[in-house]
Order: structure tokens, then sequence, then C-alpha cells
């Protein structure tokens, strides 16, 4: 694990940045939290767009099958996805992850109407330029989701599997935690869907998925110096990406304060 090892030195400090970033600490009103969730779901959305480029490079998921590297990747990439896909709602019915936050949002009263429109015409037209123009998408998530797809059009599984490793997995700290569970003492019948997401990434992206992902990664990279040079510049490039994405969160949660004022 040395060179995972080295991986996760190089990027501490960033990591350590995006921690600790001044946007968790304006949120403290259920519209700050709106504001939040409003922009998250779109890294919740290319998330599990990752996730799928993962197990089609990984995997055989077109017919006729053929076996696909190796065994063990596999079988890595195809629990991941179970969980995040097919995983259980509040009420204990199977939803995926992206679709338990949905249900979070429309408790609390977030806006979904910019990532519906951007789902609708993405699926109906394929153009992506298109669909966040028609939906207004907030520029920081536009370009959080460009990037992502950048890497997914890479078709490189080794620099997917990095910032799907590094960059997404663990980076909610204990801060924003105690920030929702104030919030849910305070509006439970609000909060309740959003804090059990919360504590199913707790329990499972940041635990045993964890786990698994390191893993994978650590099978893709091998013991090839190049691969681990990429992996490493690929994770740096996506953490500033989620410290741009949080900017303008934090950015856009100021200006409706300054508006109370």
């Amino acid at each position: 694990m040395k060179n995972i090892q080295q991986l996760q030195t190089s990027i501490e400090p960033l990591r350590q940045q995006i921690i600790n970033h001044k946007v968790y600490s304006v949120i403290n009103e259920l519209e700050d939290l709106k504001i939040f969730m409003q922009y998250h779901i779109y890294a919740v959305w290319d998330f599990m767009s990752l996730l799928k480029a993962l197990q089609n490079n990984l995997t055989c998921t077109s017919v006729p099958w053929f076996p696909v590297g190796s065994a063990d990747t596999r079988h890595l990439i195809n629990e991941i996805v179970v969980g995040e896909e097919s995983d259980i709602d509040i009420h204990g019915i199977r939803k995926s992850h992206f679709e338990i936050y949905l249900d979070a949002m429309g408790q609390c009263g977030a806006d979904t109407t910019s990532i519906a429109t951007f789902l609708a015409i993405l699926q109906s037209t394929k153009k992506f330029n298109f669909a966040f123009t028609e939906s207004s998408t907030p520029e920081p998530a536009r370009n959080f989701v460009e990037f992502t797809f950048k890497v997914i059009n890479s078709n490189k599984a080794h620099l997917q599997a990095a910032i799907f490793t590094f960059g997404r997995e663990d980076l909610i700290p204990e801060m924003f935690y105690s920030i929702i569970n104030d919030l849910d003492k305070k509006f439970p019948e609000s909060i309740s869907r959003f804090k059990y997401y919360l504590e199913r990434h707790i329990e499972v992206d940041g635990d045993h998925h964890s786990h698994l992902a390191l893993q994978m990664t650590s099978n893709l990279c091998e013991s090839d110096p190049e691969y681990w040079k990429e992996a490493e510049q690929i994770t740096i490039e996506s953490l500033k990406m989620r410290m741009l994405l949080w900017d303008g969160i934090y950015n856009e949660i100021m200006a409706r304060k300054a508006e109370c004022i």
C-alpha cells in the first residue's frame, strides 16, 4: 500500500482545505441547506455516472458476455454499484443514493427544477451544453460536472478510480453532521431524510465502500509509476474542482444572507 499512502500524503493539504471549508460554518438555517443541496445534487448525480463508467470499463455490460479484466476488480466495482444504485431509503424501499437525495430535497423544500430539467433534456438530446443552459445549472456545478465527464470520457479506468476513491468518498466533515443534527432537532419534518442520507453515507460510502475503492485503485494502477503519477495529478485537480464548487455554494449562501439584512 506504499503508493496509496504516498498519494494520500500528497493530497492531504487540499483535502484538509475542503474539510475545513468556510461553507459549512454558514449553513445554519433551512434556507442555507436548500442552496447547498441544489448545487450538491449535481455532484451526487455525476458520482453515479462515474461509478457506472467504472463498471462499464471493468466488467462486461454488453451482450454477448465475455470475461473482462480481473475477477477481483469486477467483484469490487460490482459490490459498490449494488450499494450505490440499489440501497434502501428511510422507509426500507430500494432506491439509488441519488434518488434518496432527491427525496431529501423534496422533504426540505429545496428546488429540484434545475436538476430535473437538466436530466430530462440530457436524456432526450444527449447534449450537455444545451441541458446546462436550458436548466440554468449554476456555473460552479456545471464546471464540476464537466470535469467529471472529462475524466469519464478519457476512458482510463485508473483515472476514474482515482477521483472516485480520493476525490469523492470522505470529504464531508464531522462539523457538517453536527450542523445537520442541530437542524434536525429544529425541523425534524424537513431534515430527517437528509440526515438519513448522511448516515448512510457514513455507514456505506465512508467505511466499506472506501476500502473497496482503495483496493480497486491499487489493482488498476498496480506498480506502474506513471499510472500512480497520473492518479495523483487527476486527484489533485478533482479536489480543486470540489473547492470551487464549495466556493460557489458559499457565495450564494452569503448573498442570500446579505439580502435578508
